[in-house]
């Protein structure tokens, strides 16, 4: 048993880490670190592999854990459409395109049901920790992702009352029996939501008097344990009990070392799900049936994002949008494993199909990593048709503000006051859905692009005043701002320093750096709190701004090492000598 676990352990840390470094994600460098242990006990690792596959679910039921706790309820209600439109329409357009091509191969009606139902689901895990890796959760295309899997996760449970049923035709079933399963449900939410909100902030409360973290922690365990065990006796999964647990805590004030304290345990988990992943394959169905199993996964796939595709596009999603939604969904889940067993179990499916079916998803899966290298390719030609359905007819505003996030809002708030025309100009499509629920008027449109700069007003605006958080894309903004408009007043928020000196060869009226002013606060107030009076501190406070610009002059012109005699540093005191 040691042995099995530290060959584990050693494919892990040698894999994962390389397969991150070449781009090809630290999923796939588990999936195949546990298939290079598969294969070193030629197949025979465990008796029960399945059982440890089972088990390292675990990890899958804290990840949703931790997606739940960063949606409030509020935020979950507005993506309604998302979940029960999008969703259900990519499960059943999905479902009966493959369901149909099993049909075609010959399988009977219940056995391509279930076939077309199975491959419709898509690996939560994996596209959710793609999307935590291109840090892109809560871009446009990463929220109709998630709806889309949240809406799988809830199939789950009809899909399995669908195997019961085909599997004894001759049962009628019970309508009482339904409705009382469905009530069931209903009340085991309600009670998890009453517990979320009446009880879970004052246990939390009364564990932090007691200043043990390893309490926090059991009892941070503990809730989704409980919840994902609560949701599984009622006959939904373990994966949406800890969600819903997730969300009950997304308000509380114990939120951040909640999550803190599970994010070790999730980590590990998750990890070794996808090892489990390789290690439960069948090596002899592999072995016998590999050439099928390689010529099925990525036609399936292929199938799979065509038709995820069309859905997006038939719900009014941008192209860009609907493509990235296909990218990112069209390997197989890991619930279809389930599924596939509990068919395999009930005779609906022969064992030897399950065992192939199983291998196309743990393949799909391996597969999942190299589709987003298909992006480029694909939305090659998508920035100017998305952009030119813009209406600018009302960008008519004195200043241009590109970057509508954190910065770009609060920098917008002054100039508002004033009672200044502002057009703004953002390239995130939710962004600007969210923006308009609040009041405000945000053009669509990429500021990297001089030709949409000049339609959004570039030539008739008084300044330019650039929030984007990207490197990168700021300083391609400013090249292109100076290219067509030279002596505009031009505001740039820089990143950091670095970002500061490279930005100054561009000429900028201003630059401010996104944490140095909101810093240098910070020590004024400690100062102030420290005894020192607030004048004294805010002369404090600008002698270190003109040191520090002073400071950026000298390194603009003689290098990053330059300028030091402008720093406040600590003074080293020598020991005296004995």
């Amino acid at each position: 048993m040691f042995w099995h676990t530290l060959a584990l352990i050693v494919a892990a840390c040698a894999l994962t880490p390389l397969f991150k470094r070449l781009g090809l994600g630290s999923i796939l460098g588990y999936l195949i670190a546990g298939l290079v242990v598969n294969l070193l006990f030629a197949g025979n690792f465990s008796e029960h592999p399945e059982e440890l596959l089972h088990f390292s679910e675990f990890g899958v039921v804290l990840f949703l854990f931790v997606i739940g706790l960063e949606l409030k309820p509020q935020n979950l209600w507005r993506m309604r459409g998302d979940i029960f439109g999008l969703g259900t329409a990519q499960m059943l357009g999905c479902g009966a395109i493959l369901g149909g091509a099993a049909l075609a191969f010959g399988l009977s009606g219940k056995t391509a049901l279930i076939v077309g139902l199975g491959l419709a689901l898509s690996s939560t895990a994996i596209v959710m920790s793609q999307l935590d890796e291109r840090n892109e959760r809560h871009t446009a295309y990463g929220r109709k992702s998630f709806g889309i899997l949240l809406l799988q996760d809830l199939a789950i449970v009809p899909l399995l009352l669908m195997v019961s049923l085909l599997a004894s035709v001759a049962e009628q079933p019970q309508v009482g029996d339904l409705l009382m399963g469905i009530a069931t449900v209903l009340a085991a939410i309600l009670l998890l939501i009453l517990i979320g909100r009446y009880a879970l902030d004052s246990v939390f409360a009364l564990l932090a008097k007691s200043r043990m973290p390893e309490i926090m922690t059991a009892a941070a365990l503990g809730v989704v344990i409980g919840a994902a065990l609560l949701m599984d006796v009622v006959g939904m999964s373990y994966a949406m009990g800890s969600f819903l647990a997730g969300v009950m805590l997304a308000e509380s004030t114990f939120r951040h070392e909640v999550e803190a304290n599970i994010e070790p345990f999730r980590g590990l988990f998750l990890g070794l799900f996808f090892m489990a992943v390789g290690l439960s394959l069948d090596l002899d169905v592999i072995v016998q049936y590999w050439y099928l199993i390689l010529a099925i996964a990525p036609c399936t796939m292929l199938i799979k994002g065509l038709a995820i595709y069309g859905v997006s596009r038939a719900f009014r999603n941008e192209h860009a949008t609907s493509v990235k939604v296909a990218l990112a969904l069209p390997q197989h889940g890991e619930f279809g494993f389930v599924l596939f067993a509990s068919a395999a179990a009930a005779g609906l499916l022969p064992t030897t199909l399950s065992s192939v079916l199983i291998a196309v998803v743990a393949v799909s899966m391996a597969l999942s990593s190299l589709t987003a290298r298909l992006e480029p390719l694909l939305l090659a030609s998508t920035g100017q048709k998305a952009t030119m359905d813009e209406d600018f007819s009302d960008a008519n505003g004195r200043l241009l503000v590109i970057g509508f996030g954190r910065f770009g809002q609060i920098v917008s708030q002054p100039l508002f006051a004033r009672g200044l025309d502002v057009t703004i100009l953002d390239h995130d499509a939710q962004r600007i859905d969210d923006a308009r629920r609040f009041g405000f008027r945000v053009h669509f449109g990429d500021g990297t692009r001089r030709d949409i700069l000049r339609i959004a007003g570039l030539d008739k605006v008084d300044a330019v005043v650039v929030c984007t958080d990207r490197e990168e894309a700021t300083t391609r903004i400013v090249d292109e701002v100076r290219a067509a408009h030279p002596d505009v007043p031009l505001y740039v928020r820089a990143r950091d320093r670095h970002h500061a000196l490279k930005l100054f060869d561009r000429h900028p009226t201003y630059i401010v750096r996104e944490t140095f002013e909101s810093a240098l606060l910070m020590g004024k107030h400690i100062l102030m709190g420290l005894g020192i009076s607030e004048a004294e501190a805010a002369e404090t406070s600008s002698a270190i701004r003109s040191k520090d610009l002073s400071r950026l002059d000298k390194q603009r012109k003689e290098g990053l090492y330059a300028g030091n005699e402008h720093l406040f540093v600590s003074a080293v005191k020598p020991d005296p000598l004995n």
